[in-house]
């Protein structure tokens, strides 16, 4: 989207948007700009509402704001307006900025119209959104400048969409040589080094839990590293993503919702977002992520229950559930990172368990970390941008639920319980006792129903998440 700023709206022809909070019902002072007078029988900022006005060449949309506004919720409204009204807007457009946004207010507003552009009918013939005309400007009117912020938030809408599309595309074509791709073509345009690794390169190396995963899939897995090494770095963060591309639960196979399961990489989806909009901000810390992909399928080739398999790491893994892949392939990403690059802190982000979900619901992701200053972090830079987390314990209480008479240790305790902290558990194993590392379970945020499709869909989770909290360091 191109911005630009004007001084006045005199004499302007096209869509204007004027954000309004909330007064009364019942009050007596309408609601005064442009020459317009709204009275509260119609209209009086609720939030969630909207009004149009046609007068003076121009459609006055009028946006409710509530009493008290939040990020999420400024970038929820704005979003609607762009995606439900987007009939009512004109090559011409202005934003009204009020008085009383803040830098993160502006941003928030303009993320939420760029993402308002969003169409899940990826297959379907469709309409150009008016944002994405070439021709198109969205004008800023406001008092005070805004233009970083602007910027900014349209940044992080960009590597948001992109996230969609990698999640909410299905998996015959997002493959992981698509993924590996995408990956390097972003690396080109914002600046960060790419090396992948295929099947021969993985297998020469020792990355044995992330291949067995792949293995009953024709797609070759690929290992995905990214690197991105700004001048002057303030410290070194690792990430790493699940990047499951379809997930059928192997051998172990589901028997509900998997009609679903392209968002297994979201994670992944999550991490090579957040690599983008790191890039595209050029931020001050190096940052070093890999996104381990590959399909688990059903193939005679498939690796199977009591089978024992080796890591990166070097310690003996005895499959119990073969449904438990996620923690595989993040095994050998954890430990592959964390080995060679030697990041500071390490995230790693994955649709890891439905035990998550039964904990929390669809409303946060679930933390585990064993450092209690990160936990701090990345709770408050989630709440600051409506991306909740709440920590979950890792008590060496529950290390027994990966224990194996065969192997060094278990992907899968059996137990109907504490589904979430005894995977948590499990990758703390391969983390080489790391003393900043946090997992982020995201199943039941990453993906989900909300007002902007009549299906599931992608949430992007963790991209901007990520960034804030690497941003506030």
């Amino acid at each position: 989207m191109k911005t630009s700023k004007i001084e006045s709206l005199d004499g302007y022809k096209g869509t204007i948007l004027i954000p309004v909070f909330e007064t009364n019902v019942k009050s007596i002072v309408p609601i005064e700009f442009h020459g317009l007078s709204v009275y509260s029988q119609v209209f009086y900022g609720k939030k969630d509402t909207h009004y149009l006005v046609e007068k003076y060449d121009c459609t006055h949309i009028f946006i409710g704001l509530g009493k008290d506004i939040d990020y999420k919720s400024i970038k929820t409204i704005f979003r609607r307006i762009a995606s439900k009204q987007k009939d009512s807007f004109s090559l011409n457009s202005a934003l009204v900025i009020p008085e009383q946004f803040s830098n993160e207010d502006v941003e928030a507003a303009l993320s939420g119209l760029v993402l308002g552009t969003y169409n899940l009918g990826h297959f379907k013939k469709k309409e150009i959104h008016p944002f994405l005309n070439e021709n198109f400007e969205m004008q800023i009117f406001s008092k005070k400048d805004f233009d970083e912020a602007v910027s900014k938030g349209i940044k992080i809408a960009n590597a948001q969409l992109e996230t969609f599309n990698l999640v909410d595309l299905p998996s015959n074509t997002v493959t992981p040589k698509y993924l590996a791709d995408w990956a390097i073509e972003a690396g080109k345009k914002f600046g960060f080094s790419v090396e992948v690794f295929g099947r021969e390169k993985s297998a020469e190396i020792g990355l044995h839990s992330f291949l067995a995963v792949g293995q009953g899939s024709e797609r070759e897995p690929q290992f995905i590293i990214m690197d991105y090494k700004p001048e002057k770095s303030k410290k070194h963060i690792g990430l790493v993503g699940k990047g499951i591309t379809f997930d059928t639960g192997g051998l172990n196979i589901k028997t509900a919702g998997m009609v679903h399961m392209k968002c297994d990489m979201a994670g992944g989806g999550a991490v090579l977002g957040a690599m983008q909009l790191i890039a595209d901000l050029k931020l001050p810390y190096r940052v070093t992520a890999i996104v381990p992909a590959c399909e688990n399928s059903v193939d005679a080739k498939s690796f199977l229950p009591s089978d024992v398999i080796n890591s990166y790491k070097g310690s003996t893994i005895e499959i119990i559930d073969t449904d438990a892949e996620g923690r595989l392939i993040l095994a050998d990403g954890l430990s592959y990172l964390i080995k060679n690059y030697k990041p500071e802190t390490v995230i790693d982000i994955a649709t890891l368990t439905g035990s998550s979900v039964g904990t929390f619901g669809y409303e946060c992701g679930a933390l585990f970390t064993n450092d209690d200053n990160l936990s701090k972090k990345l709770q408050q830079s989630g709440d600051e941008i409506g991306e909740r987390l709440w920590q979950l314990p890792l008590w060496d209480a529950y290390k027994s639920d990966i224990d194996s008479e065969i192997a060094d240790v278990k992907n899968y305790s059996g137990k109907p319980v504490a589904g979430a902290i005894s995977a948590a558990k499990f990758l703390e194993h391969f983390t080489y006792e790391h003393k900043s590392w946090a997992h982020l379970d995201v199943a039941g945020v990453a993906f989900g129903d909300d007002e902007f499709a009549k299906t599931k869909h992608a949430t992007a989770f963790g991209v901007h998440l990520i960034t804030k909290f690497i941003e506030n360091l």
